[in-house]
């Protein structure tokens, strides 16, 4: 009964073998296959070579690698591992990296496309192609520029495929997702070769690509909304002078939310007049919410622009939906110790305008640090004139300061007539390690003539590890 299992078995091993392979795809990275998947074919002739190629290219023996997957082609024609031997090939001369090599990698190529047409790696390929043309381009090789160019404009992203035939409709999608790997937009394929082609133009020649950049975020297809986003990133990542423009375009117009809001995100990594503008005009005319917040983010993280946090503070005292103008009051607290913000902060928490954002205020102040925050806060924890919940605030985040004194703080419950506002200062005080904090809530708990302080502070005074603790209870046990 065994032996004849083991026959079984034995015979079944191919088709489990395979049934293996398509759970261990070969890993990616950034738009194409980087390291090969699992052997399948324990019977295959050339399956301990396709282990070897493996193994040195992962072990970053890369010339080695290139050589072991030639082997493959050339000793084994009709394995299994053949069609896709031609790509790991040219990815390992690819790696490599030398002119000689980049060259080979793309002869390679160029014959694995003819003899595989149906290789699983075939779209990769594409892939890798262009990169390999956009780092013979930067060589000043012609012919890969040319290449590049087309590819970039999106001339002959079909012209050596047959078709839409790449991952996305190998994939299994249907319904419009699918009608973008079939009808006239961008399969998943042709829109990774042509990012990197784009990419590897903006490096060799932003003045050319920008305009090719400009029409693909003329777009308004579904079907290209991936290649959008990834073009704002690229319009970002130069310095000219309608990079601002662009972006502005896309934020406002692009039909896709993920584009536009990719938009504003990059305008923020934009250091201009331009961009800053740009940002202000979202803000104040965007009907969108969410977008007039990734503006105000975006204005936040222009650091050295006065005219950035200008925008901001105007906004934060302006008629604008509450929600978003304590995202920027937020933003203006960021900017530790700037006396513009804190000034105007001071200001905006006196005014009616400003009634709806104190709470938000003493937190953007507090966190902004400083001496100056440090005595406003004090002033507002003593001011009985102040709403009692916006005066517990201030004795909250005076407890998080740890360059205010924790004498300051008890000296300040001597003050406080408000028996709530001693309460919330007992828990402040609890939070705080030293000496003078705990002494405090001793001397609380053994001589407030309020009952309910005393008992407040001998509940936190319990959950500290203060051996006095023990002391103190076995004292008022046997009063």
């Amino acid at each position: 009964m065994r032996k004849h299992l083991a026959i079984v078995l034995l015979a079944l091993a191919p088709s489990v073998a395979w049934a293996a392979s398509t759970t261990t795809p070969a890993s990616r990275d950034d738009g194409i296959a980087t390291r090969p998947p699992n052997a399948w074919r324990a019977d295959d002739p050339a399956d301990s070579l396709y282990r070897a190629a493996k193994d040195a290219l992962n072990d970053g023996d890369y010339r080695r690698a290139a050589s072991l997957f030639h082997r493959i082609g050339e000793r084994y024609p009709k394995s299994t591992y053949a069609p896709d031997a031609p790509y790991w090939e040219a990815f390992a001369l690819y790696r490599v990296g030398d002119e000689a090599a980049l060259r080979e990698a793309q002869r390679v190529l160029d014959a694995g496309r003819r003899r595989f047409p149906n290789a699983s790696t075939r779209g990769d390929a594409e892939t890798l192609a262009t990169r390999i043309n956009g780092q013979l381009a930067k060589l000043g090789d012609p012919t890969a520029t040319a290449r590049v160019m087309g590819e970039a404009a999106g001339d002959s992203r079909d012209s050596a495929k047959g078709g839409k035939t790449g991952r996305s409709a190998r994939s299994g999608r249907s319904g419009a997702d699918n009608a973008c790997a079939t009808g006239d937009g961008e399969d998943d394929e042709s829109t990774d070769t042509r990012i990197v082609a784009l990419n590897a133009l903006m490096q060799m020649d932003a003045e050319r690509a920008m305009p090719i950049l400009r029409q693909v975020l003329a777009r308004r297809d579904a079907c290209s909304e991936t290649l959008r986003r990834k073009a704002v990133f690229l319009v970002a990542q130069k310095d000219t002078p309608d990079a601002a423009d662009i972006l502005l375009g896309a934020a406002r117009n692009d039909p896709d939310r993920e584009v536009r809001g990719q938009a504003i995100f990059w305008l923020s990594q934009v250091r201009s007049d331009r961009a800053t503008a740009a940002l202000d005009s979202i803000l104040h005319s965007s009907g969108d919410a969410e977008l007039r917040e990734r503006a105000i983010f975006a204005l936040a993280q222009q650091r050295g622009d006065s005219k950035a946090w200008q925008t901001l503070r105007d906004f934060a005292k302006s008629d604008a939906p509450v929600d978003l103008r304590r995202k920027a009051v937020f933003w203006l607290g960021q900017q530790e110790r700037s006396t513009e913000n804190a000034a105007f902060l001071h200001t905006l928490f006196d005014s009616p305008n400003g009634a709806p954002l104190r709470d938000d205020i003493i937190q953007a102040i507090a966190n902004a640090g400083g001496e100056e925050s440090v005595k406003w806060l004090l002033s507002i924890a003593r001011d009985s004139k102040q709403d009692t919940e916006q005066r517990k605030k201030a004795l909250f985040w005076l407890g998080q300061q740890r360059r205010v004194p924790a004498t300051e703080l008890t000296s300040l419950y001597d003050a406080l007539p408000d028996r709530e506002l001693k309460e919330h200062l007992i828990f402040v005080l609890s939070q705080r390690r030293e000496s003078a904090a705990v002494d405090k809530l001793f001397d609380i708990a053994r001589h407030d003539s309020d009952r309910s302080l005393r008992g407040k502070a001998l509940f936190w005074l319990g959950q500290s590890n203060d051996p006095r603790v023990k002391q103190l209870l076995m004292e008022i046990i046997n009063q």
